[in-house]
């Protein structure tokens, strides 16, 4: 069997030109290949693989539940230990009151229950999002983007959508009476790692209480203790009224949840009855996995460590030649470059040298560093030390 083959004849396609990595197995901060290749992963599968690849804590909660049981009715309908617990740690640590989650299978999912729950709740039938924000591929999620070229192809997408500039005050003042929900990224993710001024979330939240809109934090990629908290609203001190994760919270599952107060969350259960319902939705088996990594988290101190080799990494590699500047928060940086024509040859020559780095959808001359939340400053200095070649070689050609 040729596998490279049978991976370009039988899986859809997204891209051209996939990376087309053969990876026999991962742990901690590794890939490894055909031939023992070791790559060093600074991506962790967008933000997923917070607590490390094969993490045994997470490996022992999933063969623990699944020797128990796996799929056995449609989400909410049995009481399933795995689903119950972790939704109460998430009840526990989330911001303010939220209190009550409702699971699903990817932020994607994640964000269309939130505008139904938003839309259901108020009766309104407007939202608004933000220029350059990024909240998945459904069409629902698809039609609050901001990004037109991935929306042009499958228009008309859902109507009463507006976009505000991300980070400008003087725009918010189109929230109005007629918006159910308004959805932002803390820090958008897929426009390179923007990181709002102090007074953008704060006064958005404000203005959202003042016109009886909803807000929604899309923490799909910020959350789980990737900027050195459990959730990056915690920098600006905003409680929303719903909170959307999804990626590192499964623990290298696939899961994805929106939390809110459950008097809001209570809207679903009735007029009509399971008036938002999924099958999959809360495996216990992602949803143990997701626990376990909750759990290792906080045990190992990796918030603090996500802080700490966060601002180890921006200072080192902001002072690398060929680097403009390093933006973000905690172990969420992008790495803007002087020469953004240079971006795919840099990020080539450095997977050459065993170091797996991204770029973004909707940014050009940004370079992705996201590694998993246990990672060392010896790694750290080892990534460094190949960015620094390799944006050399690049600068040279």
């Amino acid at each position: 069997m040729d596998l490279h083959t049978d991976f370009r004849r039988y899986l859809c396609p997204t891209s051209a030109e996939p990376l087309g990595l053969t990876i026999e197995r991962a742990e901690g901060c590794f890939l490894y290949g055909p031939d023992r290749r070791s790559i060093l992963d600074f991506v962790s599968g967008i933000a997923v693989s917070s607590v490390g690849h094969g993490c045994p804590e997470v490996l022992r909660a999933i063969a623990a539940q699944v020797e128990r049981h796996l799929h056995v009715m449609v989400y909410g309908e049995m009481v399933q230990e795995a689903q119950v617990a972790l939704a109460k740690r998430l009840a526990e640590i989330a911001p303010g009151d939220l209190s009550m989650t409702f699971f699903c299978n990817s932020g994607a999912e994640a964000i269309e229950g939130a505008l139904k729950l938003c839309r259901k709740a108020t009766g309104r039938p407007r939202v608004v999002a933000f220029a350059g924000g990024y909240h998945g591929d459904t069409l629902g999620a698809l039609s609050i983007s901001g990004e037109p070229r991935y929306q042009k192809p499958f228009e008309p997408l859902l109507p009463e959508v507006h976009l505000l500039p991300f980070d400008g005050l003087e725009s918010l003042r189109a929230i109005d009476e007629r918006v159910a929900a308004v959805v932002v990224e803390p820090i958008q993710g897929e426009a390179g790692i923007r990181v709002p001024g102090p007074d953008f979330l704060p006064t958005l939240s404000a203005r959202c209480r003042e016109a009886g809109a909803l807000l929604v934090l899309d923490e799909v990629q910020t959350g789980i203790g990737r900027t050195g908290r459990w959730f990056a609203s915690e920098h600006w001190s905003v409680i929303p009224d719903c909170l959307v994760v999804a990626k590192a919270v499964g623990g290298g599952m696939p899961l994805g949840a929106f939390i809110a107060r459950p008097e809001l969350m209570h809207t679903l259960a009735s007029d009509p009855p399971f008036a938002h319902v999924t099958t999959f939705g809360g495996h216990p088996v992602s949803c143990a996995a997701g626990l376990a990594a909750l759990r290792f988290i906080e045990q190992q101190g990796l918030l603090k460590n996500a802080e700490t080799m966060g601002s180890y990494l921006r200072n080192a590699m902001s002072a690398l030649a060929g680097v403009k500047e390093v933006r973000g928060l905690g172990l969420l940086l992008g790495v803007v470059l002087e020469e953004p024509s240079l971006t795919r040859a840099v990020l080539r020559l450095a997977l050459e040298r065993d170091l797996l780095l991204g770029d973004f959808l909707n940014a050009e001359g940004v370079i992705r560093v996201a590694p998993p939340l246990v990672v060392s400053r010896e790694l750290c200095d080892r990534a460094g030390e190949i960015l620094a070649e390799s944006l050399k070689v690049a600068r040279k050609r």
